[in-house]
């Protein structure tokens, strides 16, 4: 069973209380569960970490080396300014798909930009909590190859 871990970055434990009109009013909690059912249907043993502190997360992202087959990341603001972020998804070499419930394009300038994208295996954004599913499809396909 290939393990994924799916990180969530800051404000992501408010998905359900904040800007309801772009997330949704489901809460976060109820989505990981959602989210985790569907992994273990695709056969993937899933790991959620959320947190709002860039450090922890580079920390769980250098955990994973040699103990994870992918990353499933959802780096919330980090994903357009952290270089920090950047260098440790690169750092790790395991295949990442970034995700995002909105559609980035669709909001501020200032998330057009994505800082990670460049070293992950590629990015899903716009479908809400599916976009999540779709990651998880991702992965899975690129860990088959």
């Amino acid at each position: 069973m290939k393990k994924i871990l799916f990180i969530l970055g800051p404000n992501l434990n408010m998905v359900g209380i904040r800007h309801k009109e772009v997330y949704g009013t489901q809460t976060a909690e109820s989505i990981n569960e959602e989210v985790k059912a569907q992994a273990e249907q695709l056969g993937l043993e899933l790991e959620i970490y959320q947190s709002n502190h860039e450090g922890d997360i580079i920390d769980k992202i250098h955990s994973a080396y040699g103990n994870k087959d992918g990353i499933m990341i959802n780096a919330g603001a980090l994903t357009h300014y952290s270089y920090a972020l950047r260098d440790a998804i690169e750092a790790v070499r395991i295949p990442t798909v970034e995700t995002h419930m909105s559609n980035v394009y669709a909001r501020e300038q200032f998330r057009h930009e994505s800082v990670i994208s460049p070293v992950c295996a590629g990015s899903i954004a716009g479908f809400g909590k599916t976009s999540y599913y779709l990651g998880l499809c991702a992965l899975l396909k690129i860990l088959e190859k």
